[in-house]
């Protein structure tokens, strides 16, 4: 039996998916027996839902069984320290949330260095964080948000799923740059800081659409803008932050699959040529859209140095913040 929470699939589970059918790709040495891949969250969440949609392609290309397994907890640093005590073989890939590249601003001792130790295969997905609100909040815009903290500093409060995850760093970088200062409530992840917005214990925080949007149509919650450059599919009548208040602000959610540095590049190459031909169908895309992502595929080498940007971005906030690792 496996550890954890998994999910084995088949070419046979991807009956209902919706993919169209196309004939299964040529068999190699790679995969000649299961291949998994790690999630550091529970199931039923955006990177648990992209990592099921992505095995169930595969198995069903490469006639192989693909595991989801989710390994929740500590920032996704133990999910990342499994992945990286493993071989580098392809045969344990790794489900990497933004946070990947800011998680070592805020642990002392990091074991690896996340640029060395693991290796870009692909994007998955783009979601655009949403800046939210519990209604009680006197504020309707961003503007408005921005003037009630500067009247009022001290009084309010964000939640996120912990120190140097991806909502605490936006929520941070719209500190900075719209110059005010609301506090930090960090939690172990981003259920338990859902529920205390709704019940008006923080005032708000930086949310993923796929978390937040079920709850803003239920009028749960209140939306003021979106992280990203430009509106987001999902919920087109949203602004940008840098709409309608903090111009030049971006700092979206992503999802992508790592492996161990030093897989062979074959296998990368092999299994990004297979996941860019699934998730560039308009199947895979409407999919993704009711999750309010955006599919997103790029190369190993681009995924790579997406990684390198985002990590020495998020360092110099930290400098510019002064935070510290724990």
């Amino acid at each position: 039996m496996l550890p954890r929470t998994c999910l084995a699939v088949t070419g046979l589970a991807l009956l209902g998916l919706g993919l169209p059918a196309v004939p299964a790709a040529a068999q190699g040495d790679y995969p000649s027996r299961t291949v998994r891949i790690i999630v550091p969250a529970t199931p039923g969440g955006g990177s648990d839902t992209f990592a099921r949609v992505v095995a169930q392609h595969l198995a069903r290309e490469l006639n192989q069984q693909f595991v989801v397994e989710n390994r929740p907890g500590g920032g996704t640093l133990p999910a990342m320290e499994y992945v990286a005590g493993l071989p580098a073989d392809g045969y344990t890939l790794y489900l990497s949330p933004a946070t990947t590249t800011s998680m070592h601003l805020v642990r002392n001792a990091m074991p690896w260095d996340v640029r060395k130790t693991f290796t870009g295969l692909t994007q998955l997905a783009v979601v655009p964080q949403g800046l939210v609100l519990n209604p009680k909040v006197p504020a309707t815009s961003v503007r408005e948000f921005i003037a009630l903290a500067k009247r009022e500093p001290g009084k309010l409060t964000y939640g996120s799923a912990g120190p140097g995850t991806a909502p605490h760093m936006a929520m941070e970088l719209f500190n900075l740059m719209a110059g005010i200062k609301i506090q930090h409530v960090p939690y172990r992840g981003v259920s338990q800081s859902v529920t205390d917005i709704l019940g008006g214990s923080i005032s708000g925080m930086m949310l993923n659409l796929v978390t937040a949007k079920p709850h803003v149509e239920a009028g749960q919650l209140r939306i003021l803008g979106i992280s990203s450059a430009k509106r987001s599919s999902a919920m087109p009548e949203v602004p940008t932050i840098a709409e309608v208040g903090v111009p030049g602000f971006e700092a979206q959610q992503w999802f992508g699959l790592l492996a161990r540095a030093g897989t062979p590049p074959d296998i990368l190459a092999k299994l990004q040529r297979l996941i860019a031909d699934a998730m560039r169908t308009p199947e895979m895309q409407a999919r993704l859209k009711t999750e309010g992502a955006d599919a997103v595929v790029n190369t190993p080498d681009e995924f790579q140095k997406l990684i390198s940007d985002e990590i020495d971005r998020w360092t110099k906030l930290a400098a510019a913040i002064n935070l510290k690792p724990e």
